[in-house]
């Protein structure tokens, strides 16, 4: 599938499933009956049932309004996925409860080649931004100075956006009170200051690959590398197949995926190892 393709597949997609999701779209009465083979016994048993139960539905339906949508979706793929839920601290919870989708956006033909990943927002008591976005950068063409090295488009940099806080609401930040002692006049005095916060919203203010030539340092360089890492996965697997992260049944694929490869190292080592032996016995008989 061609990049372009790729984007308008992936926008279709997001689309129909933002329209469940928000409960822009509900189903209709006739989508939703699931007909068994043995329809006329099952109705029968259905009828016994509903009697002994249709007091209490009827009584919870008139306090608690049905629920639009699917509630908390994007929130709990935050929570299935590993990769993401190291991120989320528990006051980021609450904000990212009011996400409602993750698109994918690929630069234009004749564009240097990247892809942005909006974050849309419900209004809510956090930040006044309906989108967040980040931006990754990608090298799509091989080095001059060594061009066999190319192993395809790459991410190479991103940019994050300003996230406008409401008063007091900002995660990314911590305040401290610390106390100061004058050297002349051994007075004390308490200052506040605010200091970096680990939060899943600092995803939105990347550290900068170097381009002015200096080597980042090997943390820095680590971290850059996560962040590529979790801006592919994004693009790649959460956003496409997200229905899947939700139910978990893209976790398990993962995880069977994973034991294959090393089931298969392992039985490829076992091999090398017979193969060893048989050419020690061969050596042997000579």
């Amino acid at each position: 599938m061609t990049w372009r393709g790729s984007t308008r597949r992936c926008t279709s997609l997001s689309l129909t499933r933002r329209e469940f999701v928000t409960g822009d779209v509900e189903p209709t009465d006739a989508e939703s009956e699931w007909h068994s083979e043995n329809e006329e016994e099952d109705k029968l048993a259905g009828d016994m049932k509903s009697k002994v139960v249709i007091a209490e539905k009827e009584a919870e339906a008139a306090e608690e309004p049905a629920p639009r949508g699917i509630p908390e979706f994007w929130f709990t793929i935050f929570r299935n996925v590993d990769m993401l839920s190291e991120l989320v601290q528990e006051y980021d919870e609450p904000i990212l409860k009011h996400l409602q989708d993750i698109k994918v956006k690929f630069s234009d033909p004749g564009q240097p080649m990247s892809f942005v990943l909006e974050f849309h927002f419900e209004p809510n008591d956090y930040f006044t931004n309906s989108v967040l976005t980040k931006t990754y950068k990608m090298k799509s063409e091989p080095d001059k100075a060594d061009p066999f090295s190319f192993e395809g488009p790459e991410i190479v940099d991103c940019d994050g956006c300003t996230i406008d806080w409401k008063k007091g609401k900002n995660v990314t930040v911590k305040t401290i009170k610390k106390k100061q002692k004058h050297k002349g006049r051994g007075t004390v005095r308490t200052i506040t200051k605010q200091v970096p916060n680990d939060s899943f919203f600092n995803f939105f203010s990347p550290l900068k690959a170097s381009g002015d030539g200096e080597s980042l340092d090997e943390d820095s360089e680590f971290t850059l590398a996560s962040d590529f890492e979790i801006g592919h996965f994004f693009r790649e697997r959460i956003v496409p197949r997200a229905v899947l992260y939700f139910t978990g049944e893209a976790i398990e694929d993962d995880d069977n995926f994973e034991e294959g490869e090393e089931g298969e190292e392992e039985e490829l080592e076992g091999d090398e190892e017979g193969e060893e032996e048989d050419d020690a016995d061969a050596s042997l008989k000579v």
